[in-house]
């Protein structure tokens, strides 16, 4: 019989999707107050594969991705989620857009050195429940090199620009598993 074991650390990342620049600049304050600091974040980007958001949040929406240095526990996840919800709401009510009711869109989620999983509310057949009303999607694998989509992935994650970043956030990842691992096994200095 296999024994069971906990699961290493993850990444914590967040895709964050609004049209005004200054909200998203006030989403990522509050991130950080929640989270710590930020480590690596990406440009930018035009989020133009879709306009199923543009009733709730307007035109000209941009995607903006943050990594967090302080790397989380996976089955913190749906809690993240809920917190990301609720600061959706919180940032709707001080801003009181009637052209944007929803100026923002909190995308959490963790990469590992084999997938990135993202958090929503909404049950799918490819995804699975994680309790507190939220479920948990592979959107993406590490294959051969490189980001792979699946057949459910959204389109914009199909994009090389999202692909770059997350590299670049897997090799952060990489190297602190590689300082954590060096850390538990480091030799005790008081043994014999």
């Amino acid at each position: 019989m296999a024994r069971a074991r906990g699961a290493l650390p993850v990444k914590l990342i967040v895709g964050l999707l609004g049209g005004d620049p200054d909200v998203l600049r006030r989403a990522r304050q509050c991130l950080t107050r929640q989270h710590g600091p930020v480590d690596l974040e990406s440009d930018l980007w035009p989020f133009d594969q879709s306009d199923y958001y543009s009733a709730d949040m307007g035109p000209h929406l941009q995607r903006w991705f943050l990594s967090f240095e302080r790397l989380i526990r996976p089955d913190g996840l749906a809690e993240i989620k809920r917190y990301t919800n609720a600061l959706e709401l919180e940032i709707a009510d001080e801003c009181l857009s009637a052209e944007s009711p929803r100026p923002v869109n909190l995308d959490p989620g963790y990469l590992d050195l084999t997938k990135l999983v993202l958090a929503t509310t909404k049950d799918r057949g490819h995804r699975v429940y994680l309790g507190l009303g939220i479920y948990a999607e592979v959107t993406l694998h590490f294959s051969a090199g490189a980001w792979q989509p699946w057949p459910w992935t959204y389109p914009d994650y199909h994009k090389p620009e999202y692909h770059a970043f997350l590299t670049r956030v897997r090799e952060r990842y990489r190297a602190q598993r590689h300082q954590l691992t060096e850390l538990f096994e480091a030799p005790d200095e008081g043994a014999p």
